[in-house]
């Protein structure tokens, strides 16, 4: 009887972390949809509009201005989850998703909307068995997320370099390796998320998954865009 109880109490425990789980990531799931519907949407607004592409593409103070200001929502965001409230943690997500809209647009306008369109079904594709291993996965990632970091800060100084070297090799090399880093950053946050809403306290899920839904969106739009230098087909 003493063990049948037991297995009840296990099998309780179980049902409702899983509960708890699904309940957090159909949130930051579907807040990452949200944002990406956003950029999308703003994208394809600002490259509709030739006036608007020439007064932010002839102004550099515009376009460093809106790519600063996303630098600040990040850190903003991340250094503040636990103490903003969901309605102010929503409005910046949006706001960044908005800005991200308006930077992609010129890089898109690069590229036929053929292959944007099939990179982006197969960086869905890619994003979505990603998320699916890394939440369900029994292996711990930690260890992989701190070198998958320290990645991350070589590909942003080499893109930084980029900038002023203008090298078909650099850039080749600083694509694939921002693609394989982004794709361990995709199953290293969902499985940091999963672990997440087991241990976030009652009250603090909304905007905790927020900024998840950000984690996640920057993964799925970096993966996309180093995909999208593979794949892509630029214009004539």
């Amino acid at each position: 009887m003493a063990f049948d109880e037991i297995s009840r109490n296990r099998a309780f425990v179980s049902a409702t972390a899983g509960e708890r789980v699904g309940a957090f990531l159909r949130v930051v799931y579907g807040w990452m949809c949200g944002g990406l519907a956003v950029t999308a949407l703003m994208a394809f607004l600002i490259a509709s509009s030739p006036s608007l592409v020439v007064a932010v593409a002839s102004n550099p103070l515009i376009f460093w201005g809106l790519a600063i200001a996303e630098l600040g929502i990040v850190f903003y965001l991340s250094a503040r989850v636990n103490r903003l409230a969901p309605a102010t943690a929503s409005m910046l997500f949006m706001l960044y998703s908005a800005l991200t809209g308006v930077t992609i647009s010129f890089v898109l306008l690069a590229y036929t909307g053929q292959s944007v369109a099939s990179t982006f079904i197969v960086t869905a594709g890619m994003f979505g068995g990603l998320a699916l291993y890394g939440t369900v996965t029994r292996r711990d990632l930690q260890g992989l997320g701190h070198f998958l970091f320290m990645g991350l800060i070589g590909v942003v100084l080499a893109s930084v370099v980029g900038i002023f070297w203008h090298s078909s090799a650099l850039q080749f090399v600083i694509s694939f390796i921002g693609v394989i880093v982004f794709t361990g950053l995709t199953a290293y946050d969902a499985q940091r998320l999963r672990n997440m809403a087991l241990s976030l306290p009652e009250g603090q899920t909304e905007t905790y998954a927020i900024v998840g839904a950000l984690a996640l969106y920057l993964d799925f739009i970096n993966l996309f865009l180093f995909l999208l230098r593979f794949m892509g087909s630029r214009r004539d």
